[in-house]
């Protein structure tokens, strides 16, 4: 049986995966990895609009990866918790390995 400070690391765990979990959100926390920017850029990298972009950032805000700051008019974001661009490394490695394992399994066939 999982003690209740356990499953609410968990919990908290899962959230922060559920956060990064959509491919606009990798792609902002990936962009992210040189640097601060601001939402204009973001939106201009990613492809899609402002609005769009900000309800993305507001997650990754609220899950504790992204740092923000206002300066006039613009909205400039950094990542709050650059060890999160390792989970991604790690899950584009469990993809080679998956894309491998295909490989040698249609080689097979």
């Amino acid at each position: 049986m999982i003690n209740k400070n356990k499953h609410k690391l968990y919990q908290r765990q899962a959230d922060i995966l559920q956060a990064i979990g959509h491919p606009v959100r990798v792609a902002i926390t990936d962009f992210l990895k040189d640097g601060e920017r601001c939402v204009c850029e973001i939106a201009e990298h990613i492809g899609s609009e402002r609005s769009n972009v900000s309800k993305h950032l507001s997650i990754l805000v609220n899950a504790g990866l992204l740092d923000w700051r206002k300066q006039g008019l613009n909205v400039y974001y950094q990542l709050k918790c650059p060890c999160v661009l390792d989970f991604l490394s790690c899950a584009t490695k469990c993809l080679k390995i998956q894309v491998s394992a295909d490989t040698k399994l249609i080689k097979a066939s």
